[in-house]
């Protein structure tokens, strides 16, 4: 990239920016404090690498101040917001589309600050995390999505290594180099709350607030959940058998000889053919990751078909349901045929939408839940997560 030496004109163009926007909001005029701006003739508008961010000069001026900070503001949200990182495996450009309706929704909330008339909106997902705006656009038509300038750079080409390195050696300066930019942007979300909380206009919108929160503490994957039921204490790892770790095998530190596993999948008619084939292919990661499990597995709309007991290479019986929403009748057929003494642990797939038991079940229960689904807030027992990852 072809960055051009910063001029007097454009420092004074980001300071003032960045003053009104330091006047309108703490939280963000401190956050902006540990980016870096950049100006370059090779960035059509605006992007972000997850550290820096870049401007087109001519883009910038020729734009009302309050278009200029929404767009500073935009590119800022994404790198504090990790969204570079997060893209992982994922097809970009549908990546950057669902991180720009995010952000997008972020900005409609703040007082002051504009969008550019082609700023991308969708009230109806901009409320949710990225990971689940990306799996619904996704799922829906994913061929309409385009964007004519992508604003996120992927990390690693700001990383550059000698022709001599390895591959491996690559992968790990490069995992280096991306786990201090997130351990740097979540210090900076640390101390903008921590000053933020010190006024009493820099107080965030609640859903912007718990998009920020969910970066300084990450959501562990759902199987990471599954796994602190299955053992003794689950923050002790001297008991594992470390020549399993990287199979995904801790059998040494499991209770018992055996846990049973009554597993649920919703087969209502709120859940999409995608949706129930992420469901089923969760059910494969279950088996494989824990092939020692017995597992009594259950459709559930407003009635449960089941168990059908199943293993590891087992092939799964066919779905049946697709009528309304209820999970009482498989917390019914668990509380009929647990003995009582088996270590158990109830999982349920689900978008979240249904009849709840007014009675807590005995078991404990982990809630896979789909994107888009029910926010994790609203399950009145048990555990709820996300069936996609975060960084």
């Amino acid at each position: 990239m072809n960055d051009r030496p910063l001029t007097v004109d454009f420092t004074q163009l980001i300071s003032v920016s960045l003053l009104r926007l330091r006047m309108k909001s703490p939280f963000f005029g401190t956050l902006a404090m540990f980016a870096r701006f950049v100006p370059s003739d090779t960035i059509p508008t605006a992007a972000t690498d997850g550290r820096d961010i870049f401007f087109n000069p001519q883009f910038l001026t020729s734009l009302p101040k309050a278009q200029q900070d929404g767009v500073l503001l935009h590119e800022l949200i994404h790198a504090a917001l990790l969204h570079p990182l997060r893209l992982k495996q994922r097809e970009p450009q549908l990546w950057n589309i669902a991180a720009d309706i995010v952000v997008n929704g972020m900005i409609s909330q703040q007082h002051g600050v504009e969008l550019p008339p082609d700023g991308l909106r969708d009230e109806k997902l901009e409320h949710l995390s990225v990971e689940e705006v990306y799996e619904l656009l996704r799922d829906s038509a994913p061929d309409r999505h385009r964007l004519n300038d992508p604003d996120l750079l992927a990390p690693k080409d700001r990383y550059k290594f000698g022709e001599g390195d390895a591959p491996t050696q690559q992968h790990r300066r490069d995992r280096s180099q991306q786990e201090l930019l997130a351990a740097h942007w979540r210090d900076a979300i640390q101390q903008a709350s921590a000053i933020s909380r010190t006024t009493q206009w820099g107080k965030l919108p609640l859903g912007i607030e718990r998009e920020f929160e969910a970066i300084v503490s990450p959501q562990l994957d759902w199987k990471a959940y599954l796994w602190r039921y299955l053992v003794q204490t689950p923050n002790d790892f001297q008991s594992f058998d470390r020549r399993f770790i990287g199979r995904g095998l801790y059998l040494e530190a499991l209770q018992g000889e055996s846990v049973r596993v009554y597993l649920a999948i919703d087969t209502s008619g709120s859940v999409h053919q995608q949706t129930l084939d992420l469901f089923m292919s969760e059910v494969t990661g279950i088996l494989g990751a824990y092939p020692h499990l017995e597992c009594d597995l259950y459709y559930v709309d407003c009635e449960a078909d089941g168990p059908h007991s199943i293993a590891l290479n087992d092939s799964l019986p066919p779905p049946q349901g697709g009528g309304g929403t209820s999970f009482v009748p498989f917390f019914d057929r668990v509380r009929e045929t647990w003995d009582g003494h088996t270590q158990a642990i109830c999982i349920y797939l689900t978008d979240g939408y249904g009849e709840f038991p007014i009675d807590v079940p005995v078991l404990p229960t982990l809630w896979v839940v789909t994107p888009g689904g029910l926010d994790l807030a609203r399950f009145p027992f048990g555990e709820a997560v996300r069936s996609i990852d975060r960084i």
